[in-house]
């Protein structure tokens, strides 16, 4: 299952486009794959959103004013979805968001079980390299209308340090604004906030894929979005001893100023199969050092003899 995902991100990802010079695009959705008997792909508009109610039959039209469905009765409604989902989680390390992702039994609710894994916090791996959650169990989706989802927090959401409230809050709209149906997030104030606010606690790299802890093989994949300068991002990966074997580099669509998206592969030389890690980083103008290092820990499969070290690509 986790061998997928990667494809899954880096296809979304492109497909997603720019939204917001500051924040670069809204991210990919979440994916639903066609059952194993199914003779055809998902097609978009069949793709999970957050809690809809099923329409009404053509012979029992509804009330002129419906009353809103009870989220049990909603899910009561809904058809038994199947096979898997991916739902993407924005977490928390040195005071930036940093993306990550589940992959989990498919339901309806994508944004409910969203927040229940954001609620969740990282996996031990996902731990190991920093990341947390600020968003407290108890955030529930109210509604979702013409591109706002309304949400209740519990209490003491807004209570702790500026810094903390703001993390927590960019936590919740980013991760909420990877649904189509969402492009706001109101969290009951009436001052619904987008991605582009949170923009600036984005780090000057990003990297949507691959992910911590995910199996990889070469030519490895690798996406995001950054900020750096002449929009230039270099890759190198490690094998488990830190050794170099494979390095690349590529451009994002928008460089110093704005930020842009990038997607390149990059091939290894392994012989045998173990940990390692992808580094995706910025050359310094100045002293040609790495800077603005995300380091992202993978299983590496053996390169079966591929001669090929290193690539580079758009």
């Amino acid at each position: 299952m986790r061998r997928v995902l990667a494809p899954l991100l880096a296809a979304a990802l492109l497909a997603a486009g720019c939204a917001d010079a500051r924040s670069g695009t809204l991210g990919p959705a979440p994916t639903l794959p066609a059952p194993v008997t199914a003779t055809a792909p998902t097609s978009p508009a069949a793709r999970p959103t957050a809690s809809a109610p099923a329409p009404p039959s053509p012979a029992s039209p509804p009330p002129a004013s419906p009353p809103p469905a009870s989220p049990a009765a909603t899910a009561a409604a809904e058809p038994t979805p199947t096979g898997v989902v991916t739902v993407h989680l924005w977490f928390v390390r040195d005071g930036r968001l940093v993306p990550t992702a589940r992959t989990r039994p498919a339901t309806p609710a994508t944004s409910r079980l969203a927040l229940t894994e954001l609620a969740a916090g990282p996996s031990p791996a996902e731990a190991a390299t920093g990341m947390t959650t600020l968003l407290p169990a108890g955030v529930q989706i109210v509604r979702i209308a013409a591109g706002t989802a309304t949400v209740a927090v519990p209490t003491g959401f807004d209570q702790g340090a500026a810094a903390t409230v703001r993390l927590r809050r960019a936590q919740l709209v980013w991760t909420l604004t990877q649904f189509p149906t969402v492009r706001r997030v109101d969290l009951g104030d009436g001052a619904p906030t987008t991605r582009a606010d949170y923009a600036a606690l984005l780090p000057p790299i990003v990297v949507t894929a691959p992910l911590v802890g995910q199996p990889v093989t070469t030519p490895v994949t690798v996406t995001g979005t950054a900020q750096v300068f002449e929009a230039t991002v270099s890759i190198r990966i490690l094998d488990r001893a830190g050794r170099e074997i494979g390095t690349g580099f590529t451009t994002a669509t928008c460089g110093t100023g704005c930020r842009g998206d990038y997607r390149t592969t990059v091939r290894y030389r392994l012989a045998v199969a173990g940990p390692g890690t992808i580094e995706v980083y910025e050359v310094s103008a100045r002293d040609g050092s790495r800077v603005n290092v995300v380091a992202v820990p993978v299983a590496l499969a053996a390169s079966a003899g591929d001669p090929a070290v290193s690539a580079t690509g758009r």
